[in-house]
């Protein structure tokens, strides 16, 4: 087998179990608070958040300095312990530290995975390689509600965190015996500063984020961290810049279209996580659904990612970064629109229809993305680059949430059950909400419009009959 499925096959099962694992906890929070006793339970989805947030800067250093496969199978390994420990707990203090556990790999693995993905394969084989990491990246968030709910709903809430082990087994063994390791020269020491700050600062802007919609932006816990979080953003801006070997290679932005990627991203991810979390509440809490069903009725968007996925990787070299992403993020902001139709007796097919053609759309999109993000990116910046990308779509990621959750909680939609004559009100904040996700992603293929297809070049290698036919016939 050729290395670089070798290292494809690890990194997409990782990855699989790690983005999955953000959105299968959710729906097993009330069995969870109930069976220990809590009424903090939503700390064991925030406590693995943060511990992300803390994590995902310091990753590209650590593989650099320390070795990309000891660093990514050591972040395996922590997964794999915390998933373990959070099988066996106890108690919602003991359930929480070990979910920061789980944070510790969870956020280490996609950063340095995708850099070993990305040393991998060549530049005129990103596509291809982009098309491996889109399909987990995007089924998986669709996928964890329908497992989460099916295990809540037969079997304990622990297998919840329990079927993540013997996967997460199964892909330490076959690293541990097939990657090969990779350090960079030039590392350098540990930048502590940088270390802290970036920390700080990521943590507290996710935390703010995230407790936003329900203890109020205005409220002192939201505002005073958010307010240290930026402060902690902005010195670490200042002394990244001026240190020889930073935490978060900051220089990098300087590159036109990594820098693009990176903003064209922000706002694709805040919207089609957004949407992710508005669609479960409204069939949640307007329709009454249980969380399987609700799973049932969003997942075949999966499908639709994968389908387009496939043929994003086929016709890249061709059609170019530009127009694919630009278009898939307008043709996904159509789609999204018409969520702004739906009513209290809209088909449920129909709904599964309209997921379906809004995953189509965004795996034309996304494909491109990742392809031609590290295209201009030095291999020796691999690392530090997809410490950055991550960063971004962490931030992302809970800004889409956190502004599509205050409008739901402005309109009462999170605080079920809803009286008969509220539930008009509420899904008038479903319709705003899902308003507010067609304007990201128009933010974002507005920006796409400006990438630049030449900067892309070396990874839109068209390879065909009469390429390998030339390339035999030369001397």
């Amino acid at each position: 087998m050729a290395y670089k499925w070798v290292v494809a096959i690890v990194y997409v099962s990782a990855l699989f179990l790690d983005i999955m694992d953000s959105t299968i906890v959710n729906v097993a929070l009330p069995k969870l608070g109930e069976e220990l006793h809590t009424s903090n339970a939503e700390w064991v989805v925030l406590g693995y958040t943060l511990s992300l947030a803390v994590w995902i800067p310091t990753s590209g250093w650590l593989g650099d300095r320390f070795g990309t496969k000891r660093t990514f199978l050591f972040a395996l390994g922590a997964f794999t312990v915390g998933s373990a420990a959070c099988g066996f707990a106890t108690t919602i203090e003991q359930l929480i530290a070990f979910r920061v556990l789980q944070g510790v790999g969870g956020g280490m693995l996609t950063p340095v995975g995708i850099a070993m993905l990305f040393r991998a394969f060549p530049p005129a084989e990103r596509a291809k390689a982009s098309t491996i990491v889109m399909i987990p990246t995007l089924a998986a968030p669709a996928m964890g509600p329908v497992v989460g709910g099916f295990i809540t709903k037969n079997f304990d809430w622990r297998w919840i965190f329990l079927v993540n082990v013997p996967i997460a087994l199964l892909a330490l063994w076959f690293g541990f015996r097939h990657l090969r390791e990779h350090k960079e020269a030039t590392a350098g020491p540990l930048d502590v500063v940088g270390l802290v700050l970036s920390g700080a600062s990521l943590a507290m802007v996710v935390y703010a984020l995230s407790e936003g919609p329900q203890a109020g932006w205005t409220s002192f816990r939201v505002a005073g961290i958010g307010a240290i979080g930026v402060l902690c953003g902005a010195l670490t801006v200042w002394v990244e810049l001026k240190v020889p070997n930073p935490m978060l290679e900051l220089r990098l932005l300087g590159n036109r279209m990594f820098r693009q990627c990176n903003i064209v991203s922000f706002f694709a991810i805040a919207s089609f996580l957004g949407v992710t979390f508005v669609m479960p509440q409204y069939l949640q809490n307007l329709r009454g659904m249980d969380p399987l069903q609700s799973g049932l009725t969003t997942f075949p968007q999966a499908f639709g990612v994968m389908a387009s996925s496939l043929i994003a990787g086929r016709v890249y070299a061709r059609v170019g970064p530009r127009r694919l992403m630009s278009g898939g993020f307008f043709a996904a902001a159509m789609a999204i629109a018409l969520f702004t139709t739906l009513t209290l007796d809209t088909s449920l097919w129909l709904i599964r229809g309209l997921m379906v053609l809004r995953g189509l759309c965004m795996g034309f999109a996304f494909v491109p993305m990742q392809a031609a993000s590290y295209a201009t990116i030095p291999p020796a910046q691999n690392g530090r680059a997809s410490s950055l990308f991550s960063t971004q779509r962490q931030v992302g990621v809970s800004f889409g949430v956190a502004v599509l959750a205050s409008i739901l909680t402005a309109y009462g939609v999170l605080s079920p059950p809803l009286a008969a004559d509220k539930i008009g009100h509420a899904l008038t904040g479903v319709h705003w909400a899902f308003g507010v996700a067609v304007v990201l992603a128009l933010i974002a293929a507005v920006f796409a419009l400006f990438i630049r297809d030449d900067d892309a070049k070396a990874t839109m290698v068209v390879r065909g009959p009469a390429v390998s036919r030339g390339a035999r016939s030369a001397p």
